[in-house]
């Protein structure tokens, strides 16, 4: 358990490029403030289906290029490699969804393991539908492969899956990544900083509480 209690339930798309951005940021951010990160892999596409989103492919000419352009411009500042146009992108999600649910379940690191999954997309080029390739990530991380696979194929991971992408819809989710603290919900890579304000917010909030 966090210090204090502090869980940070994160909604995203192992096919996220926005969420493969932010994503070792925001295991630093927990770690600084004592927060348990709660990993929770939904169907995007569902996602966009109940919110009005729309998926990459079907947006405009316009709205892809500038994806694009701020994909570059945040790979650079951040300093994180990413390839534009993956090889293995758009790819079937399933499976890698459910290895980050059975991850969770018996208590692998699952931050670490759907880093290296979208870390295998957009940096690797390498086909995250393949259980091979989802057999040697689980292993990297110091897991059991064909354990966590059949974990991950099992009816009980797809029910965790469904479920977690209606309840994402319901707390106000519409995209990837999605991040909720206490009530409070942040949109995109980009606002981690507004997230890490409000933890340190709360930190000194009970500080004082506990001097007072």
């Amino acid at each position: 358990m966090a210090a204090d209690g502090l869980r940070i339930d994160y909604y995203f798309s192992v096919l996220s490029d926005w969420a493969y951005l932010g994503g070792e940021r925001l295991d630093q951010i927990a770690l600084r403030h004592g927060a348990a990160i709660n990993h929770l892999p939904v169907r995007l596409a569902d996602v966009y289906a109940g919110t009005g989103g729309i998926i990459l492919q079907k947006r405009s000419v316009q709205r892809q290029a500038y994806r694009e352009v701020e994909l570059k411009r945040w790979s650079r500042r951040l300093g994180v490699p990413l390839v534009i146009h993956p090889k293995h992108y758009p790819t079937d999600d399933v499976l890698a969804s459910g290895v980050i649910v059975a991850a969770q379940r018996v208590r692998l690191d699952a931050g670490r393991v759907a880093n290296c999954i979208l870390r295998a997309i957009w940096a690797e080029e390498r086909n995250i539908a393949d259980a091979k390739t989802l057999r040697s990530i689980v292993e990297g991380c110091g897991g059991d492969g064909d354990a966590i696979l059949r974990l991950a194929a099992a009816p009980e991971s797809l029910r965790v899956l469904d479920q977690n992408t209606q309840e994402a819809q319901t707390r106000g989710v519409f995209g990837s990544p999605f991040y909720i603290c206490e009530g409070e919900i942040y949109w995109g890579q980009d606002r981690l900083e507004f997230l890490e304000d409000f933890l340190e917010r709360g930190a000194v909030a009970r500080e004082g509480a506990r001097s007072g």
